[in-house]
């Protein structure tokens, strides 16, 4: 057993080489991943070790990187792709759902669309315009796309080791915030959780609190801090938007019968309308208050300087739990 501390922009970058070692079909594009290693250097040194033909500095043309990723899945390679920021996708965003997204269920089965497009997604790095989005529930309402979103680094030198090995086309994020933050221990002999599976990485019993990627660190705050309250709180990691992973969620809920979800995309129509409309299907009897929500203000990504006012913090999280106990 081999152990060592990890960063998640580490994690990922040893995440990639494995994939890479593994299989020769794999190869890297986008935007300064090459020589650079990316802006946030998730791909530092790939390109040296590799070589300029596996890891690939595209033009700055993100519906060119994703198209051209569709001909070389066709042609049986497995590209990853870096959207280097998440405000950039757009311009690719008709290449995901018209084409990554419907080829195997347009080909019945027969065609195979294994692409993975990496997303740095949220905020909280004091970015500009166009730099800072969270676009995940445009693609987790899209059929035929994969939505995963790691949030520390053992996830995602797992995780992303697990989507470019799946199948179907797989959207990525990463929580940029997250990329130098923190530290953890990875053993890389241990057996990894399925990819799309959600996890439960804080018990509790007086109620659910429901986040992933860039939250998920906010939410755990969050239970430390109601537990000088003499609240227990029990967190679960969704990681996975599409498909939901949504039976630790009922059994969690049935026991606490209160739950809060939070992320940081606007709260109208977001991930948690999806999750809380379920809750209230399956839990509707073990619920003592209604599911609340808590993400963003329903308005265009604010400049830098006011971000902190925007984006969900422990104390906006706390005043929904406040408000769950109240009912």
């Amino acid at each position: 057993m081999t152990t060592q501390k990890i960063t998640l922009a580490k994690g990922l970058n040893m995440g990639l080489r494995k994939a890479m070692e593994a299989d020769d079909k794999v190869l890297l594009m986008g935007e300064d991943v090459g020589k650079l290693g990316g802006v946030f250097r998730i791909t530092d040194g790939l390109q040296k070790d590799f070589g300029e033909d596996r890891v690939i500095d595209s033009p700055l043309a993100e519906s060119g990187i994703v198209g051209t990723a569709v001909g070389m899945a066709l042609r049986g390679y497995r590209p990853v792709v870096e959207i280097q920021f998440d405000g950039f996708v757009y311009p690719a965003y008709d290449q995901i759902v018209c084409q990554v997204a419907k080829y195997t269920y347009r080909s019945q089965g027969k065609v195979k669309m294994p692409i993975v497009i990496r997303i740095p997604f949220g905020g909280g790095i004091g970015a500009v315009e166009h730099h800072s989005e969270s676009p995940e529930a445009q693609f987790a309402h899209t059929p035929g796309l994969k939505v995963v979103a790691c949030s520390n680094p053992v996830d995602g030198y797992w995780m992303i080791q697990q989507a470019i090995a799946h199948d179907d086309p797989v959207i990525f994020l990463e929580p940029k915030r997250q990329y130098h933050a923190d530290k953890a221990e990875l053993d890389d002999s241990a057996t990894p959780e399925p990819l799309f599976t959600s996890r439960v990485v804080r018990a509790g019993s007086d109620a659910t609190v429901l986040a992933y990627g860039p939250t998920v660190k906010t939410a755990l705050k969050a239970a430390e801090a109601a537990e000088s309250e003499g609240r227990n709180l029990e967190v679960i990691d969704l990681r996975t938007l599409s498909p939901l992973d949504m039976a630790p969620v009922y059994e969690s809920v049935r026991r606490t019968g209160r739950c809060v979800i939070t992320h940081e995309a606007h709260v109208n129509l977001g991930m948690g309308a999806e999750v809380a409309a379920r809750i209230t299907e399956q839990c509707f009897y073990s619920l003592e208050a209604p599911v609340l929500r808590v993400g963003a203000f329903d308005m265009p990504y604010p400049p830098s300087r006011i971000e902190e006012e925007y984006l969900p913090d422990l104390d906006r999280v706390l005043d929904a739990v406040d408000r769950t106990f109240a009912f």
